[in-house]
């Protein structure tokens, strides 16, 4: 006879996930984690370190999404974007208060990237570089347009 507690399927995404997740390497990750809390209001869900104390995973929550992060490790292949020396990724962050979030991010140590400021598809925008490489774009819908509104914007910005 099989004593074995029956229990729930396994989801294959599970509820603290979303389909599309960042996994971002720093060069200094759990440095990082510090950052994305001060920064972005993060809060940590998980580390594992390695024998040499570099985390070979890690996850914290910024909003309602996961982010992943993992240290560099050349041995690995694995290198993030001051190794690279950029990167063509931006991260999003779509908020209730684009601009607080901003000033807290350049007050934890971002560097300005653009200005935060009304953008003709109806969002306030900026973009910031983390310590680690890393973009963040950060906004917050402001104002419904059409997409002939904001196509007429558009053409309109790059005459």
């Amino acid at each position: 006879m099989n004593t074995a507690t029956k229990t729930a399927p396994v989801k294959p995404v599970p509820d603290h996930m979303h389909t599309v997740t960042p996994h971002l390497v720093c060069a200094g990750a759990a440095k990082a984690i510090e950052f994305y809390q001060k920064a972005f209001g993060a809060s940590e869900l998980m580390r594992l370190p390695g024998k040499d104390g570099k985390l070979m995973h890690a996850m914290v929550r910024i909003g309602d999404s996961a982010v992943m992060l993992v240290d560099e490790n050349p041995e690995w292949n694995i290198q993030g974007p001051t190794a690279l020396k950029g990167t063509p990724v931006t991260i999003h962050l779509q908020v209730k208060d684009a601009d607080a979030l901003f000033d807290t991010a350049v007050a934890a140590g971002a560097k300005v990237l653009m200005p935060i400021q009304d953008m003709f598809w109806g969002d306030r925008y900026g973009i910031v570089q983390d310590p680690f490489g890393h973009h963040w774009s950060i906004a917050t819908h402001m104002r419904d347009l059409t997409h002939e509104e904001i196509q007429a914007a558009s053409a309109q910005m790059c005459q």
